[in-house]
């Protein structure tokens, strides 16, 4: 589902691209209408032109004619006998030119069909009639007839000019209106373009520049370390999850910081106590141990019997093991000389409930890998004897992809819980200390599995 901020994007783009595509609309219709106007103007002018050059040639008949019946020479019948020549195909142009229009039409064709009468009723009968008898034709009759003959000529012309002349301005009309709206329309464009690019500018500024700088300051203090630092959550949209999800990640952090730092105090404490056990261990027990041998070393010096020699030797032999076993407690030698695979087994060997390992690996690892898999296995073997009540305990372990995977499994009681077991605690945060994870499954009455992994690139 499209967001806020990106609806509201593709909302701008939509409305700035109707005002520019409408103006790009007008534009185009504005053009069309120019040249249209501009055809129009050429096809007018070559009507005007074609019409004119019908009138001249029409003039040019009367003109020839009324000289050569004034003269009587025949050499002032070469304009007429040359328009006599031309009319036809002239007056034929300015019907095709003129085809379009139904009324233009009937004038050029009116025009044409008035020359041909022009021609063969009137004109070349009175030229005949001038070779013959030139008094017969310089009547006045026959001269006024002419020129009535030339004036509705003329006349039809007119009214093809006039009428063409007068479609070529309300054209020309037509063509500026619509350039006026093109200009009009163009502007209101323009004018609205800035205004909805200048008005998103300003709303991406608000919503979404400044929000991501404010929460990219914040992730700077949060990298420094501050992780109490929080980003108002006023954003719209992406912006608001962006802005929710920095905030979840803060306090993820603080709370992961929060459990760290519990950790490691569970572990100083937990290495405290140890070395207070350790030394509680050596001043009750062997301490106490030494100092009663020391006296019994002093009464000897005095004479004592051989008897009491080997006392003293069988009391130093018990407070050797004594002390082997505390030193094997803090860490066993086995584990050194070894590795974790002997070191399991002397485990499973030594343990109350039986245990069988499998380790599907021969290699060395780093020193806090070993210890921390053996102090796992030892805690889960000493749970399943005080508290499970099982009957076997399965070790199994291995590499995989860099990584030792400890699974220990009993089929105990179950419901064993790591919040109420120090233990368990304790090897949690040993393993989480090295970058490993420890889970703990233990439905009642299903057994108890420890699942360990850890890093062994250390």
């Amino acid at each position: 589902m499209i967001g806020g901020v990106a609806r509201r994007v593709l909302l701008a783009s939509g409305l700035l691209m109707v005002l520019v595509g409408s103006g790009f609309v007008v534009l185009l219709i504005s053009v069309q209408g120019l040249r249209a106007s501009e055809h129009q103007a050429r096809h007018t002018a070559a009507v005007l032109t074609s019409a004119h050059q019908v009138e001249r040639l029409v003039n040019d008949l009367a003109s020839g004619q009324r000289d050569f019946v004034i003269t009587g020479q025949e050499k002032f019948l070469q304009p007429w006998q040359a328009a006599q020549a031309q009319l036809p195909a002239q007056t034929a142009a300015l019907q095709q030119l003129v085809a379009g229009s139904p009324d233009q039409l009937t004038r050029a064709q009116q025009v044409s069909r008035s020359v041909t009468s022009y021609l063969r009723d009137y004109s070349m009968p009175e030229i005949g009639a001038a070779r013959l008898d030139p008094d017969t034709a310089r009547t006045e009759a026959a001269t006024a007839e002419g020129a009535q003959r030339v004036a509705q000529i003329r006349s039809v012309l007119d009214q093809l000019i006039g009428s063409e002349q007068q479609l070529s301005v309300t054209e020309q009309r037509h063509s500026d209106a619509v350039a006026d709206q093109a200009v009009v329309a163009a502007a209101i464009g323009l004018a609205g373009s800035v205004v909805l690019i200048l008005g998103f500018t300003i709303y991406l500024t608000r919503a979404i520049v400044r929000p991501v700088r404010v929460t990219a300051e914040m992730a700077n203090q949060l990298a420094a370390g501050d992780l109490g630092v929080r980003v108002p959550e006023t954003g719209v949209g992406e912006i608001r999850t962006l802005e929710r999800t920095f905030n979840t990640m803060a306090t993820s952090l603080g709370a992961a910081s929060a459990d760290v730092a519990a950790s490691r105090a569970r572990i100083v404490r937990s290495a405290d106590a140890t070395r207070r056990q350790i030394e509680r261990d050596l001043h009750d027990g062997i301490q106490q141990r030494l100092v009663s041998l020391t006296l019994d070393v002093r009464a000897i010096q005095a004479g004592a019997p051989m008897a009491e020699l080997d006392k003293v030797a069988d009391g130093l032999s018990s407070t050797l093991d004594e002390l082997r076993e505390i030193a094997r407690g803090i860490h066993p030698a086995i584990l050194s000389e070894g590795g974790i695979g002997p070191a399991l087994r002397m485990l499973a060997r030594r343990s109350k409930v039986p245990a069988e390992v499998t380790v599907g690996f021969t290699t060395r690892l780093p020193a806090p890998i070993e210890a921390a898999t053996y102090y796992v296995v030892s805690e889960a073997l000493t749970n399943a004897a005080k508290h499970a009540d099982a009957s076997v305990v399965l070790i199994d372990a291995d590499i995989t992809n860099d990584l030792l995977e400890l699974i220990v499994r009993d089929d105990g009681r179950g419901g064993a819980d790591p919040a109420t077991g120090s233990g368990l605690i304790g090897l949690g945060d040993r393993v989480q200390a090295l970058g490993g994870t420890f889970v703990v499954e233990s439905p009642t009455g299903a057994g108890t599995t420890l699942s360990v992994a850890l890093p062994i690139t250390l």
